[in-house]
């Protein structure tokens, strides 16, 4: 009774240490992820498994080096590069995170829109705005204190993913063999589907999100401060951000994993392999799967849905609110942040508006990954070497170990662009 009674607070010790890692590992899994990963699952079956441990150390360096800016710096990764690179490489970077924010914001409000739609009926389009408006109350109304753990508890619904695997039959052997030797191609599609893969998991708007986040925990601490300022605080600050990193990328990567396995051992096996959304994928798992992973995929779908839109709508009105130096963050009131706040709203309803066009839905969600994977390549490589300055970071320049896997990450990026763009050309 007494370990039991010990081993509660040591609990909710360890919970209350994870925070922006956690958030933004979660966050990656959003529903468009969710149909890319669905995709790559339905396609090329357990071919594609192999990309989840890839990307995870790839994952773990670029979002440590994005947190360690912010932590040591007090600013986040726009505000950086506004004060220490060419203000035309500022606005071209955060305008293209803008354009690709706005569309995964319509793709993940429009499925989530969808999903509800497929469990209980009605219209779809009044869901959206529904989903749209929660996700801006939630982030106007409730004190960021309050509302990180609401972000928190919301991570939980990815297991629906892990649960889903275990109703179905896996034929565990081969997964395992089929993991660890993958059949690569090289045809074009294969190798798009890898891009895609990649741009969804490594997206320049979690550098932005964790950064920031890192700066609005130092703000909402009493005593804390930038690293570069109050170096003492340095040893315990270093080492939360590279547990909650390890653990939230090992969540996102373990859950992307279980998706294109979901899809693998159901859709991919009977056949079905065109999947280009989230909901469509949980409709097709229905007479495969039975009613319960069909439940357990659509419920994961909305859940994400709701942790994701706040997290991109925010990375868009942190970087273009500190690319303007304006007053941001969660942890002011909208009266004391009214430019950010204002992206916040403008880009969650432009998200919503796109829903109401005759733009391909499915078409924006293919390009929004490829934007992503495009743009987090010279994202990633300012953020490398804004790392690496003394003049950015003082004595906390990172080390050599995430200086190698950092530009390893960047370089795996780049080479997957490049690989897309030969396909492209042949």
């Amino acid at each position: 009774m007494n370990k039991s009674r010990a081993f509660l607070p040591q609990t909710s010790l360890f919970w209350k240490k994870l925070g922006p890692g956690l958030i933004t590992g979660a966050a990656d899994d959003d529903p468009s992820g969710i149909a890319t990963y669905s995709q790559a699952g339905a396609g090329f079956g357990y071919a594609m498994l192999w990309t989840a441990f890839l990307t995870f150390p790839l994952m773990v360096g670029i979002q440590m080096v994005s947190a360690r800016i912010g932590r040591v710096t007090g600013h986040g990764l726009a505000a950086n590069i506004r004060l220490h690179y060419s203000p035309v490489l500022l606005y071209v970077l955060v305008g293209l995170l803008l354009i690709a924010n706005t569309i995964n914001i319509a793709a993940d409000i429009g499925a989530m829109a969808a999903a509800l739609k497929l469990l209980i009926g009605g219209p779809a389009h009044w869901y959206a705005i529904a989903f749209a408006m929660v996700s801006l109350v939630l982030q106007i109304v409730i004190p960021f204190p309050r509302y990180a753990p609401i972000l928190k508890i919301l991570t939980l619904s990815l297991f629906a993913y892990v649960v889903t695997v275990f109703v179905v039959n896996v034929p565990w052997s081969e997964v395992f063999y089929r993991t660890i030797m993958p059949t690569i191609s090289f045809k074009a599609d294969y190798v798009m589907a890898v891009v895609a893969v990649l741009g969804t998991t490594i997206s320049p708007y979690l550098f932005f999100w964790q950064a920031s986040q890192e700066v609005e925990e130092l703000r909402a601490t009493e005593g804390d401060a930038p690293l570069r300022e109050r170096p003492e605080q340095a040893h315990s600050h270093l080492q939360r951000i590279k547990i909650d990193t390890y653990i939230g990328m090992g969540f996102s990567n373990l859950i992307a994993f279980f998706i294109i396995l979901t899809a693998a051992v159901t859709l991919h096996a009977y056949g079905i392999t065109d999947i280009q959304t989230s909901a469509q994928a949980a409709e097709a798992l229905r007479p495969l799967a039975g009613e319960f992973a069909f439940l357990l995929f659509t419920a994961g779908i909305i859940g994400t849905g709701l942790l994701a839109v706040p997290v991109l709508a925010g990375s868009a009105a942190y970087a273009i609110a500190e690319s303007f130096d304006w007053r941001i963050g969660l942890g002011r009131k909208p009266r004391e942040a009214r430019g950010f706040y204002m992206i916040l709203i403008v880009a969650t309803l432009l998200g919503v508006a796109l829903n109401f066009t005759s733009i391909d839905p499915i078409k924006a969600l293919f390009w929004s990954a490829v934007i992503n994977g495009v743009i987090a390549v010279p994202i990633m490589v300012v953020i490398m070497l804004m790392a690496a300055k003394p003049d950015v970071m003082g004595q906390f320049v990172i080390t050599p170990g995430l200086r190698i896997t950092g530009w390893l990450a960047t370089a795996v990026m780049a080479f997957a662009v490049f690989a897309m763009a030969v396909t492209w050309l042949i």
